[in-house]
């Protein structure tokens, strides 16, 4: 029933960058942290960036590390993703859902978006 609404995504070249936004209504889905999946053809949904509300803390993928950086505005309750550095092997279908943990899996996450393609060319 509650969902959260991805969007930013698009079409760029190798070493573009991207700001994804994850969107909730109202005060829904507050009292949780909120994570970044992403899902390639022919893949398994992968974990990519989690931000909790409370803590300030954040944790990423080895893969992004470094590139990705996960922020959130409690005013507009909307957590954003801003990909720098963008390579071919991020292409995939990003997702945004609320849970408590960065380490409880697909599983452990709910309201999920219906997600928002990234393609980087190379």
């Amino acid at each position: 029933q509650v969902q959260l609404v991805e969007s930013g995504g698009g079409l760029v070249q190798t070493g573009a960058s991207l700001r994804l936004s994850c969107a909730a209504s109202g005060r829904a889905f507050r009292t949780y942290g909120r994570g970044w999946f992403r899902q390639a053809p022919g893949k398994e949904r992968e974990f990519v960036a989690f931000i909790s509300w409370n803590g300030g803390s954040t944790v990423y993928a080895d893969s992004v590390k470094g590139r990705f950086t996960i922020s959130r505005d409690n005013a507009k309750n909307t957590v954003y993703l801003q990909m720098s550095s963008l390579k071919p092997e991020d292409t995939a279908v990003y997702y945004c859902a609320a849970g408590d943990s960065a380490t409880s899996g697909v599983l452990g996450f709910y309201g999920w978006g219906q997600g928002t393609q990234v393609t980087v060319s190379s």
